[in-house]
């Protein structure tokens, strides 16, 4: 491990793992590897207020900024309520749910267990009927005070699972395109509407190059899609 990838992961344990992406990043571990790259500062993360910014400083050598107003505000930590009589089973949120901390099936109303919402609120803005509304989970307590270590720890496996199974689902689906994509081109008069060869060697070769793109972009995620699955994980989810 390298002394900036040793830096990324102890930061990484220093932030809240909510995932809200508040910071300007797609997620909490991207954004330690850009402040171990120093291509971000340390005070862009609400969840985690001010001792979350001395924690990252102290971890990095820098100053301890103020948090910064363009990422957002310190607070309470926030937890998701669904209206259930408004909720149209859309599964909107639950896509976007970093942690699956929301619970429901298409048309079937959701519900959000409290144990794994991180209060990220990306749900919020993809519910079509705003039946999604952010309650105070921990009163006058914010930053770091209002999470805990625990919690943290729970949120990233989830999150990490999550992130497992999508490569995963990814894959296999890639995979059931390129193979129907060769038994096509196995017996391609067979399945066009075109007769003419001059036309089939055209299909033939648009496929080829289509098959042979798709190939490299397996070959080039394979080792993330066979990635062990995450420790302290199960298949089924015990909720």
């Amino acid at each position: 491990m390298t002394l900036r990838s040793d830096l990324a992961s102890r930061l990484n344990d220093a932030l809240p793992q909510t995932q809200c992406t508040r910071c300007g990043f797609p997620d909490c571990l991207a954004y330690a590897h850009a402040m171990a790259a120093g291509e971000a500062d340390c005070n862009q993360c609400p969840p985690g207020g001010a001792e979350g910014v001395a924690r990252l400083s102290a971890l990095t050598g820098r100053p301890a900024l103020a948090l910064n107003p363009a990422n957002g505000a310190e607070g309470p930590r926030g937890m998701a309520v669904i209206d259930e009589d408004w909720c149209i089973g859309c599964t909107l949120c639950i896509a976007v749910c970093p942690t699956d901390a929301i619970m429901g099936s298409n048309k079937r109303m959701h519900t959000v267990i409290e144990a794994y919402c991180t209060g990220c609120e990306l749900c919020l803005p993809v519910c079509p009927v705003d039946c999604i509304q952010m309650e105070n989970a921990s009163g006058e307590r914010t930053g770091w005070a209002a999470w805990s270590a625990e919690a943290a720890s729970i949120a990233r496996n989830r999150y990490q699972f999550r992130s497992y199974k999508q490569r995963r689902d990814a894959g296999e689906a890639a995979k059931r395109l390129e193979k129907k994509a060769e038994m096509k081109l196995a017996d391609l008069p067979a399945h066009s509407h075109h007769t003419d060869p001059e036309i089939l060697d055209r299909k033939r070769l648009t496929i080829e190059a289509a098959l042979a793109r798709a190939r490299a972009r397996n070959m080039a995620g394979q080792a993330q899609a066979d990635s062990p699955q995450p420790t302290g994980l199960r298949e089924t989810p015990s909720d």
